[in-house]
């Protein structure tokens, strides 16, 4: 498998456990202290470096740190929206679209070939 491949996969699976870790407790854990949710949350964060550091050695042996990066950061809210929209019940908004378009643009100057 290709390493951008993987990369790719194992920064979407990373970006899920991040995401719940990050927000899933405010809709399920607003009734315990931070603190509780701050170590469920570590809890959940420990399978998203298990993905994510190999995800990043693998994905630096075939782009630059700077390709790495905003290809985690569209994963991550590639990952994000749903989550928003189907879990935290989110309104979906035109905004959502337009800020993906910047995306896109970002995507694009960060791995085009330049002249």
């Amino acid at each position: 498998m290709p390493a951008s491949l993987q990369t790719l996969i194992l920064l979407t699976f990373s970006n899920v456990f991040m995401t719940f870790a990050w927000y899933a407790h405010l809709k399920d854990m607003s009734n315990q202290p931070w603190v509780i949710a701050a170590l469920v949350s570590w809890g959940i964060a420990l399978f998203e470096y298990l993905l994510q550091v190999p995800a990043n050695r693998i994905g630096f042996s075939v782009m630059s740190l700077p390709q790495l990066k905003i290809m985690q950061e569209v994963i991550a809210l590639s990952v994000f929206m749903p989550f928003a929209v189907l879990y935290m019940k989110v309104e979906l908004k035109w905004d959502f679209l337009w800020a993906a378009l910047c995306l896109v643009g970002a995507v694009y100057f960060m791995f085009r070939k330049a002249a």
